[in-house]
């Protein structure tokens, strides 16, 4: 019998071979090619076709598939026809940039939404509860590509807070890492700090209504000390299952952020990629976004048996 362990690798991969081959097939149905874009909008379709055969891109996309991923296996993720650039390369100088983005948007809707949460449950259906469930919808309906400028005029223009664009390395001093960061951070996190706070809220009062509880209660123990210690922690499996879904959700999903505040990470690299026909490097950049998505989940599949032993001794582990 094949341990679930091994299944949902299996399932991994394969996913992610789905994923990169979908890409190529529909890649393979826009309009024009990395051959028009290299020689520019005056280049006859003698010179785009010769080229087209020089860089192998007038092969069906199967047969491009099909060598791309016998380098990929070996580490090799090819080369941009465009830039010249390894495509491994390109990635290793801009993920740093998608991954800060990604973990500091998910550790302040993480933050933030566990205290409206815990606030929320705690009196539900009082004035404050009422205010922030508000809140809350405010935060779900307003999307990244209007959260951004918002953020932008008020807190950059206005205020003169955090600068409008542009990106600080880690190098260069924390400070001015952060104050680069924490604006594009935010406009990705306020729709994530919404949905984990509503699915928090929801579990964390019918937890509170359990027996258990209850007894806590009746032990004289405080009501921060049951809501911490004996509340909070049954009530965050749903919670764990969103946070590992949006985690590897929001490395793929910076990219309007990225073009909004000129940010030099993957999801910037992703749109003028698909925007110049350059096929191995969105190869690429998808590839890894959908090993991180299924790695991550992976992860918080198997980590609800070390959170709950009664998961473990169901599945007999």
């Amino acid at each position: 019998m094949v341990p679930p362990v091994a299944r949902r690798i299996g399932r991994s991969v394969l996913v992610v071979l789905l994923v990169t081959l979908a890409v190529v097939g529909l890649l393979s149905l826009a309009p024009g090619s990395a051959a028009s874009v290299i020689l520019g909008e005056n280049a006859t379709p003698e010179a785009v076709a010769e080229l087209n055969a020089k860089l192998g891109l007038d092969r069906p996309f199967w047969s491009q598939y099909a060598d791309w991923l016998g380098g990929a296996v070996q580490g090799d993720l090819g080369t941009s026809p465009v830039t010249g650039q390894p495509v491994s390369t390109a990635i290793a100088e801009r993920l740093p940039v998608t991954l800060q983005l990604a973990v500091m948007a998910l550790l302040i809707a993480l933050i933030v939404a566990v205290l409206l949460a815990v606030v929320s449950a705690a009196r539900p259906g009082s004035a404050v509860d009422r205010a922030i469930n508000a809140v809350s919808s405010v935060f779900l309906s307003v999307p990244a590509f209007i959260a951004g400028p918002l953020l932008i005029y008020f807190f950059a223009l206005k205020l003169g807070w955090f600068p409008v664009n542009g990106w600080s390395w880690i190098s260069e001093g924390i400070g001015p890492n952060l104050k680069g960061a924490v604006l594009p951070a935010l406009a990705i996190a306020l729709t994530e700090i919404a949905s984990f706070h509503r699915l928090l809220r929801t579990d964390l009062i019918g937890t509170l209504r359990e027996d258990f509880v209850g007894v806590a209660r009746a032990k004289g123990m405080s009501a921060a000390y049951v809501m911490f210690r004996h509340a909070l922690r049954p009530s965050s499996f749903s919670l764990i299952t969103l946070v590992g879904i949006n985690l590897g959700r929001l490395i793929g999903g910076t990219v309007i952020v990225e073009s909004l505040f000129s940010l030099p990470g993957l999801g910037q690299l992703l749109a003028t990629s698909i925007i110049s026909r350059d096929v191995v490097m969105v190869q690429g950049i998808v590839a890894l976004m959908a090993v991180v998505y299924v790695v991550v989940n992976m992860a918080v599949d198997l980590s609800y048996r070390l959170i709950d032993p009664r998961i473990r001794k169901a599945a007999g582990v």
